[in-house]
């Protein structure tokens, strides 16, 4: 059984290995690899590996670091379809959805490509007689991410391409349920020409994640994963100085209006409530029908969730593969379980869900529940798994209401025909991200990606604008060079334009 190791300094590094994870294929249920846990002194090494490289790297032109930003985005693109096999075997979501993934994550290097345009800064002259004023930012040191399993190349690559363009070095600490891909981005970043050290891997769990916040040579920390670690990973890494951006839980609604093509709604929220079998930050898990719509809606979604193939995810005829581990499986069934209790309706049950051959793999089908309150754990609980609540209104304004009131506010859509109740829509709900009749509204890599209320901790997103400000630091220089000949006057006043 292969193991797993870090990458630190631009190879393979055992580190300590006092401890190891077991790596599960989610659609047979056996355990395939082994991954090597960190202790706090892999961590030192991974960092020391960091420091070192940050000094030449920040100072490498722009035109050296865009010349390897290129060569790594070939490399990705030539190596999609084994980036997809990694990530699901390991993740078990179906290899289309996985090389959609690597594809969104793609978007993010060549957002990078273009650094020496977004790095251009500002110059003001004659601001004052004989002064100039210019400003440009700089690197800030050691970076890191801590990532979730859901996405293990897309969400690390939200980070490392604009962190690494931007002059920084990158530690990333990715989930141990499915590693093997940050090792295999770390060769193509080597492949490409990326000096030792400056992107470097550490597997392991709560000791590889504390030693990254309290490192003092870490300047900044990216982290995407639940509410209650992502206020943990700000308020521990701020007490120490660093920069911190970490994005939280969701609860994402889409409101479904009578003048809607249903049809359509129902195609889109299906898609968009099972696809990666709900095991998605942006995944539609609350809808919510505003007045007629409801029953004609759930006639259809319902026959979709049951057109649904669930399988392998190597498998072509699979639309929907397994979840993570059998823990999430027990975990999401028995939400399901007191969803029923608490007095909701099941009308599509994936509960007990079996698939002929791989009868030990962790699947759950596609769920539809009826009559869901607001009181309600399958309501309140971030599932994540292919489970659709279904939330019923009278108006839009009240859907609105419903969608304030949830502490989440990561991402929601909106579908009707009426470009008035579109507007009103966003404009008037609290989140981040909206989709109208897009339901999973995930922006495209030249905006930044985030949400609101407990679903970001820290002022800035991630990639986009915003990723660049925040993995640099501003510089303004005032600037003036006299002539020889002209008096050297000066004033002890407060310094004013003339």
């Amino acid at each position: 059984m292969a193991t797993i190791e870090h990458w630190i300094g631009g190879r393979r590094h055992p580190g300590a290995a006092v401890r190891t994870s077991a790596v599960f294929n989610p659609a047979t249920g056996q355990r395939q690899h082994e991954v090597v846990l960190a202790e706090r002194a892999d961590v030192d090494d991974a960092v020391a590996a960091a420091r070192a490289a940050f000094g030449p790297w920040s100072q490498a032109s722009l035109s050296a670091r865009t010349k390897i930003m290129f060569n790594f985005r070939e490399l990705v693109n030539a190596h999609v379809g084994r980036l997809a096999e990694l990530v699901s075997d390991e993740h078990g979501k179906v290899l289309s959805d996985a090389a959609g993934e690597v594809q969104r994550g793609l978007e993010v290097v060549e957002f990078a490509c273009g650094i020496p345009q977004l790095l251009k800064g500002e110059y003001s002259d004659q601001a004052s007689t004989g002064v100039d004023v210019f400003s440009f930012r700089e690197p800030l040191g050691v970076c890191a991410g801590i990532t979730p399993f859901n996405f293990p190349v897309m969400v690390p690559m939200w980070m490392y391409p604009v962190a690494i363009a931007c002059g920084n070095t990158f530690v990333l600490k990715p989930s141990e349920r499915d590693p093997s891909a940050a090792n295999f981005v770390a060769e193509l970043w080597r492949q490409a020409g990326l000096p030792d050290g400056v992107f470097n891997v550490v597997h392991g769990d709560k000791v590889a994640v504390d030693a990254l916040l309290d490192h003092p040579d870490v300047a900044a920390i990216s982290f995407v994963g639940s509410t209650p670690i992502a206020r943990y990973i700000h308020q521990r890494a701020t007490v120490t100085g660093k920069r911190v951006q970490a994005l939280g839980g969701a609860k994402n609604h889409a409101v479904i209006l009578p003048d809607a093509d249903l049809e359509y709604a129902a195609n889109h929220l299906t898609a968009a409530a099972f696809g990666s079998a709900g095991e998605r930050c942006m995944a539609i898990s609350a809808a919510v029908a505003v007045g007629g719509a409801g029953d004609p809606l759930l006639d259809l979604i319902t026959r979709k969730a049951t057109e649904v193939v669930v399988g392998p995810g190597r498998d072509p005829k699979s639309d929907m593969g397994p979840v993570v581990t059998h823990a999430a499986k027990d975990r999401i069934e028995d939400l399901i379980d007191t969803g029923e209790q608490q007095g909701a309706k099941i009308l599509v049950d994936g509960r007990g869900h079996s698939v002929p051959g791989n009868e030990r793999g962790f699947f759950v089908g596609p769920t539809v529940i009826d009559q869901v309150g607001t009181g309600m754990d399958v309501y309140t609980e971030e599932i994540f798994g292919p489970v659709l609540s279904v939330v019923r209104t009278d108006t839009v304004a009240a859907a609105i209401a419903l969608i304030n009131a949830n502490p989440y506010g990561n991402g929601t859509a909106i579908f009707t025909s009426s470009g008035e109740a579109a507007r009103r829509f966003q404009r008037e709900v609290q989140v981040g991200m909206i989709g109208v009749n897009v339901p999973i509204p995930v922006p495209m890599a030249y905006y930044s990606f985030g949400g609101w209320k407990d679903s970001l901790f820290g002022d800035k997103h991630v990639h986009g604008p915003e990723g660049v400000s925040f993995y640099t630091r501003g510089k303004v220089v005032t600037s003036r060079w006299p002539h020889v000949e002209a008096a050297h006057g000066a004033s002890l006043h407060f310094p004013t334009s003339s």
